[in-house]
């Protein structure tokens, strides 16, 4: 380990896998934040053409800008300590800057802008400023500055699309993310100092993996709660009972189905990963695609169970048909991360939705959503099948095979 002051901030080979209550509480800010974004999703279920592509631009943007901030503060507790003062204190101020966030989700496109674009950017600026500080003469502070760098490069897009006229908010938005994203994808290299190399980033893998599961609760958990909400604010019918019901069984199919092997057995594969760091970089997108999916498939429940038998609009469908899908290819990219081979259960299931798509087109909401139900239990019987025939297998990720780097080439 490399010797200096602020070395007692780094995680030690004693520190907990475990998430600590702290990081739990933080998670309640994300709870309030996807609930909004899900909301999003079910606005735009009258919309069409330009109208619904832009509102999926503006929702999407948003949760991508969200789950940067709760993934680097994710990576921020994997790589330091998380009882120290300050890495409370990170974490504590990232909260309340999400729940300014969430708060102003709905209208963060229109007259809520600024406090979005504000709260957000305090986060990417000063978070990594305090945390370089309190690393003082360590060889990783290098890393907080490089991020704090590139966040004042993306800074004015997101300032001036506050501020500007509202048809040039999107696009420059979308620039300002684009550059947070690339920076971090490419270890945000800078002149003279060359870039991160992520990859070989030490890290508590099994704490990764643990709070990536968490956040899939968590957005599974949502729509639970658009379940309940939305079946209790309408009035009763036995279709609507119908629908509730069926929903419920796609959520608890999920859950069945995301953690059946793969995603229970992430942490171990993350704490064997010779390269945590780069297993890890991929967990964080393909969690990206998983908890978009749940809250997409959200979306779905209350539009289908406010008007079970409506006539079926292409909206619908995108929604219906459309979360379900990307969860499926986001788990079959998962199960490849673990176990270094493609589900083909979940391909079967993939390929069905998708050709079944044109024909549920012309069905009400309701079959649609029952059509769903029926391949996602088709594909969880045929994991219960496989699981009798084979034996329970080993972890075999193809990826963070690599030999580990020293802290100071990682830094």
């Amino acid at each position: 380990m490399v010797a200096g002051r602020g070395a007692e901030l780094l995680r030690s080979g004693t520190s907990s896998g475990r998430a600590t209550f702290l990081e739990l509480f933080f998670d309640l800010a994300f709870v309030v934040a996807l609930t909004r974004v899900s909301q999003r999703f079910a606005d735009l279920g009258s919309d069409t053409g330009w109208t619904l592509v832009a509102g999926l631009g503006r929702t999407l943007l948003l949760f991508l800008a969200l789950w940067l901030i709760w993934s680097h503060t994710t990576w921020i507790t994997s790589r330091y300590e998380p009882e120290r003062s300050i890495i409370q204190a990170v974490v504590v101020g990232t909260m309340f800057a999400a729940l300014v966030m969430a708060v102003t989700l709905p209208r963060a496109m229109e007259e809520r802008a600024l406090p979005f674009a504000v709260a957000y950017l305090l986060v990417m600026v000063v978070r990594p400023l305090a945390v370089a500080a309190a690393l003082r003469g360590h060889p990783r502070r290098l890393v907080p500055f490089r991020l704090a760098a590139w966040a004042v490069v993306a800074a004015p897009f997101w300032l001036v699309g506050a501020l500007g006229p509202d048809q040039l908010r999107l696009p420059l938005w979308a620039a300002a993310l684009a550059v947070d994203y690339v920076a971090w994808a490419l270890g945000w290299p800078l002149p003279w100092l060359g870039a991160a190399a992520v990859g070989r980033w030490r890290i508590a893998g099994e704490h990764l993996a643990e709070r990536h599961q968490q956040m899939f609760l968590i957005a599974l958990g949502e729509t639970i709660i658009v379940i309940a909400a939305v079946f209790s604010g309408t009035s009763y019918s036995s279709v609507r009972a119908a629908a509730f019901t069926v929903a419920f069984i796609i959520s608890v199919l999920l859950w069945r189905l995301y953690f059946y092997r793969a995603g229970r057995l992430l942490a171990e594969v993350l704490s064997r990963a010779r390269m945590p760091g780069q297993l890890g970089a991929a967990s964080v997108r393909t969690h990206a695609l998983i908890v978009l999916s749940v809250l997409v498939t959200a979306a779905s429940y209350e539009l289908v169970i406010t008007d079970p038998y409506g006539s079926l609009r292409p909206t619908w469908l995108l929604f219906v048909v459309g979360g379900p899908v990307l969860f499926l290819a986001a788990r079959v990219w998962l199960e490849y991360q673990v176990f270094g081979r493609i589900s083909w259960s979940r391909m079967i299931g993939l390929v069905v939705l998708l050709l079944a798509t044109p024909v549920l087109a012309r069905w009400s909401p309701m079959v649609g959503l029952s059509v769903v139900a029926g391949v996602l239990a088709l594909v969880a019987l045929l994991d219960a099948v496989r699981g009798r025939q084979r034996p329970m297998e080993d972890s075999a990720s193809p990826i963070g095979r690599g030999t580990p780097g020293t802290h100071g080439s990682e830094a």
